[in-house]
């Protein structure tokens, strides 16, 4: 599969028209898919902003979804997700750091969760949220390092709310404002916005990688 056919996979996932066709099974299929997301540690891939803003647009342009129902059940599987995934870091952290890496699974995930965390505190539960990749192995990584629960379930209740309701509604409201062709450029647009915290901490990471040092030039007696 080349990279535009994955692209475009992913962009069906995210497309109003295509979720609106599965009808009222919509919510099952969402609730899935965004509990996945934030604990199964091969869900990072999953559409996580965008889908959420299609979702909202599903609801204000067609019957498929209620915005009210929709909401809580999705802020119900995102606290859910999140919770999960505290306990498996919290029972089997150190297993996950000696997993091989595979297609799905990279160690390098975990490791660069991690050190968002330590930079950010507490508050990575509810800043990962808007972070793909991050979003999926931070609640790990707060149960690798012993955070209290008390302290972690709150953080986890906030970012679940304000991550759901942020993008359901933007996609609500937008969905009745704005022509439908100019739908699709807005959650390209999310996507876009979505990874470009993964880019720049990757150009921070490169710029902060020592150079290789030249090959002497001299010849070996």
């Amino acid at each position: 599969m080349t990279l535009h056919e994955l692209f475009q996979h992913y962009r069906h996932l995210t497309d109003p028209a295509t979720l609106a066709a599965f009808g009222p099974a919509l919510y099952a299929v969402l609730a899935v898919i965004v509990f996945a997301e934030t604990w199964l540690l091969v869900g990072f891939f999953l559409p996580g902003d965008s889908l959420l803003f299609a979702a909202g647009v599903v609801a204000a342009t067609t019957p498929a979804l209620h915005i009210i129902p929709l909401n809580a059940l999705l802020m119900v599987c995102a606290i859910a997700g999140d919770a999960v995934g505290y306990q498996i870091g919290k029972r089997a952290g150190p297993a996950l750091f000696k997993r091989p890496k595979s297609f799905f699974f990279r160690p390098a995930h975990i490791e660069r969760t991690r050190e968002f965390y330590e930079i950010h505190g507490g508050k990575t539960i509810i800043m990962a949220r808007f972070v793909p990749i991050i979003r999926t192995f931070a609640p790990v990584v707060a149960g690798i390092g012993q955070m209290p629960y008390r302290r972690f379930l709150s953080f986890n209740v906030v970012g679940g709310i304000s991550w759901v309701l942020s993008m359901t509604l933007l996609g609500f409201f937008l969905g009745k404002i704005i022509n439908p062709k100019s739908i699709d450029k807005i959650a390209l647009l999310i996507i876009v916005i979505s990874v470009l915290p993964l880019v720049f901490e990757f150009i921070r990471n490169r710029k902060k990688s020592p150079p290789a040092s030249p090959a002497s030039d001299t010849p070996t007696p």
